[in-house]
């Protein structure tokens, strides 16, 4: 079965999401809802949805032309165009009565064979194929999409006793490849699995933080990064879904579950969050919620609710012990005597209990709980990976200690470990009390695996170069943010040699959450402090000569970048002979925020690109302006289309949507590149010099007197102008790379003598964020 056009039904923030997504795909979708009472069009809902999603932030949309993918309709008049369509997905109300009349009238419509799913978070399958024609169940299955479902990349699919086998394997094969999406089945049962495992989790760790007096701070540093959270905690996080979802969500699982289940007696409604809702406070979508921005004296505060009284204050930084303890290790954490501590262990031993005492009632394998919680609830370790990190037997006493019932499964583990390595290879303990190996889908090539299995060609503790078969080399960075430093430079220069004299190709790609953050600014900071302006500028030129040797290696060399891929990070990828990027890559040239250009071959590229650019108008200036504004403005494309448009990925280079299947693609890319391949010739272009230069700079110079950038902000831009216009040239001379590069080293180092960019590198480093002088 193959996927060529899909439809929607229910327009709001979950059906239109999806739509969105499908679109992304390259999918035709149909977006259907109601008919508003006197709507004159009468498909103004799902046209509203969709002109809203064009303003969303974060964008749903990959790109705006996936939006002309989505037709608006209404299922009063627009089921007939169910007739050509291969994948209909549900997302209305929760109500099992609703759906059922709904799947009633797609029957009548849909053409033989069709798939059609329901985004059901709560309703069994069982239900609500209950009563429907043979034929339905059989092509009928859950896809349950996580919000927002273009960046949450959890899809639990559950089939039916009768849903057909090519069913659940074209819904499956489409999500992990097309969507992107890492696909966890699960059996029928309340929450399935995410939600299962995690609506218990916010619920003990609301009721132990209340219970045990903490702060919502001290709350979320604890179930937090120590615990591999994402920072926001629960509270932050129940603040990002809507604290209005909750009780629905809550209320839900609690009626589904079986007597005896341990969430039944965990439950409980307050009286305190529900007043919050009533009053707005929902969240980030509403006034606020556990935590909020109060505007005082012109200045926005940020203020977090008292658990007791129910009043806002100003937020105080957890300050626990426990924390620091818990740098050291989970155990560390939970066997630490202050309330932190305790509160760690509490929700921790409910949490992880629970979730081994559901296997194999919610999954067949401990596996599919751990994806399906790192997918879902961005967690950093699943809940087995968390036991083993206490230590099974540990925790299995520590239960029994404490007088908790000791799950089976636990106590079937004993002594080991839920996961183990044996010759190279991750295995998993299965409900069978024995070991199996873990496997990738097919086609997944992970970097994970073969450095557990192999050994390094190269490295240093900046990077390290693996082999990842046929003749393919990785270059992997593993500093923090995966920032370049002079390691990662070494290791560039050496293996070229290495690829030249023995490989065929080389793949540059890390399974960090950011491909690079750019360069490690601290460096050139602590040189220009004591003065080692020599230094400073040898770094410089240290880049440019091995990008540059990069680019004219004499075998290609492929960039696979995933999240941020920022200043000279980006500069990697422009010296690439192609990329492959993940479609979550981030990508662009932002040195200006610190005051800087990019000065490693960043700058020339760009313009290189432009001007090489077939489809540009006639003339330099336009080439050189585009440049120009996103190098001067420090634009960051937020998806690898929106990358393609600024020229940073060229056409020939290719766009991955699965996380896990990028550095398969890069390697086949890089193979495919190797016949008959030989490097670039070097960039001469004509650029019209003095012409250019003035009128970029006026340009700024307008925004300095309309109050939209500061005299140093022009100061920049004027160094960015002279690399960019080429310097001393006009139209009827050639401007060579190496003299682009000698301009972007004159002007970088023009400008981090300056104290001003002096101050935005040190600010920048201190606090996360630019500093506007």
């Amino acid at each position: 079965m193959d996927i060529k056009k899909a439809a929607v039904i229910g327009s709001g923030v979950m059906g239109g999401g999806i739509a969105a997504h499908l679109a992304n795909a390259g999918v035709p979708v149909i977006l259907f809802d109601i008919v508003p009472e006197g709507a004159n069009d009468r498909s103004i809902l799902a046209r509203k949805a969709i002109a809203a999603m064009k303003k969303t932030e974060p964008a749903p949309f990959m790109h705006p032309r996936a939006a002309k993918l989505v037709e608006p309709a209404n299922i009063e008049d627009d089921l007939g165009k169910l007739a050509d369509v291969d994948w209909i997905v549900e997302a209305v109300i929760e109500r099992l009565d609703i759906k059922q009349n709904l799947y009633k009238s797609l029957e009548k419509h849909r053409k033989k064979g069709s798939i059609v799913s329901s985004n059901t978070s709560t309703i069994p399958l069982s239900q609500l194929t209950k009563g429907m024609p043979e034929s339905f169940q059989k092509d009928f299955v859950v896809t349950h999409f996580f919000n927002p479902p273009r960046y949450l990349r959890l899809l639990e699919v559950v089939a039916g006793p009768k849903s057909r086998k090519e069913v659940v394997e074209t819904i499956s094969d489409f999500g992990d490849v097309r969507l992107g999406k890492g696909v966890v089945a699960c059996k029928d049962t309340p929450g399935f699995i995410a939600n299962r495992i995690g609506t218990l989790w916010i619920q003990g760790a609301v009721n132990e933080a209340v219970d045990r007096g903490l702060t919502v701070e001290e709350a979320d540093a604890i179930v937090g990064k120590p615990m591999g959270v994402p920072k926001t905690g629960v509270f932050g996080l129940i603040d990002l879904v809507g604290l209005d979802l909750m009780p629905h969500v809550g209320k839900s699982l609690w009626d589904n579950v079986p007597e005896g289940d341990p969430y039944k007696a965990m439950y409980r409604e307050s009286a305190q969050f529900q007043k919050m809702i009533d009053e707005g406070y929902t969240g980030r979508k509403g006034k606020g919620g556990f935590y909020r921005l109060n505007k005082e004296g012109g200045k926005r505060v940020k203020e977090a609710i008292d658990l007791s009284t129910g009043e806002y204050r100003p937020t105080v930084k957890a300050r626990l012990e426990s924390i620091s303890a818990g740098r050291k290790g989970l155990r560390n954490l939970v066997t630490h005597p202050d309330k932190g501590g305790q509160y760690a262990w509490a929700v921790l031993s409910q949490t992880l209990s629970y979730s081994a005492l559901l296997v194999p009632e919610i999954a067949d394998d401990i596996v599919k709980v751990d994806e399906a919680m790192k997918l879902g609830y961005a967690w950093k370790w699943g809940p087995f990976e968390l036991i083993d990190r206490l230590g099974a037997k540990w925790f299995a006493e520590k239960l029994a200690e404490e007088g908790q019932p000791v799950p089976a499964l636990l106590s079937k583990v004993g002594d080991g470990a839920f996961y183990r390595e044996v010759k190279g290879k991750r295995q998993f303990f299965g409900t069978d009390g024995k070991y199996h190996a873990v496997r990738r889908p097919d086609g997944v090539l992970s970097l994970e695996d073969i450095k557990r299995a192999s050994e390094r060609i190269a490295g240093n503790g900046s990077a390290s170069l693996w082999d990842i078969g046929d003749g393919v080399l990785c270059l992997e960075f593993h500093t923090k943010m995966n920032a370049i430093d002079a390691g990662i430079m070494d290791l560039i220069g050496k293996t070229i040699g290495i690829v030249e004299k023995d490989y065929k190709a080389l793949v540059i790609y890390n399974d960090g959450s950011n491909f690079s953050v750019g360069a490690n600014i601290g460096l050139p900071l602590f040189a220009a402090n004591v003065g080692a302006w020599p230094v400073i500028e040898q770094g410089v030129q240290q880049g440019q000569s091995t990008y540059k040797k990069l680019k004219f290696s004499p075998f290609p060399v492929v960039g696979a970048p995933a999240g941020m891929a920022l200043g000279g990070g980006c500069e990697v990828l422009l010296h690439c002979d192609a990329i492959q990027a993940n479609a979550e890559t981030y990508t662009g040239l932002v040195e200006v925020g610190v005051g800087l250009i990019p000065g490693w071959g960043g700058s020339k590229e760009m313009v290189t690109r432009w001007m090489q650019n077939e489809r540009r108008p006639g003339g330099p200036m336009p080439a050189v302006g585009k440049a120009f504004e996103q190098i001067s403005t420090a634009q960051v494309s937020r998806s690898a289309n929106l990358a393609q448009d600024m020229m940073i990925l060229r056409p020939g280079d290719g766009i991955t949507m699965n996380r896990d299947r990028l550095l398969a693609d890069a390697k086949a890319k890089a193979l495919a590149l190797v016949k008959g391949y030989s490097p670039p010739e070097p960039a001469e272009l004509n650029l019209p010099g003095a012409s250019a230069y003035t009128a970029m700079t006026m340009a700024v110079g307008q925004f300095v007197e309309q109050g939209k950038a500061s005299e140093h902000d022009a100061l920049v831009g004027a160094g960015v102008a002279a690399v960019l216009s080429g310097g001393e040239t006009d139209i009827t001379e050639t401007v060579s790379e190496d003299d682009l590069l000698r301009l972007e080293r004159q002007e970088f180092m023009k400008l981090v003598r300056t104290p001003k960019t002096l101050a935005r590198i040190e600010h920048t480093l201190e606090t996360g964020k630019p500093l506007r002088n």
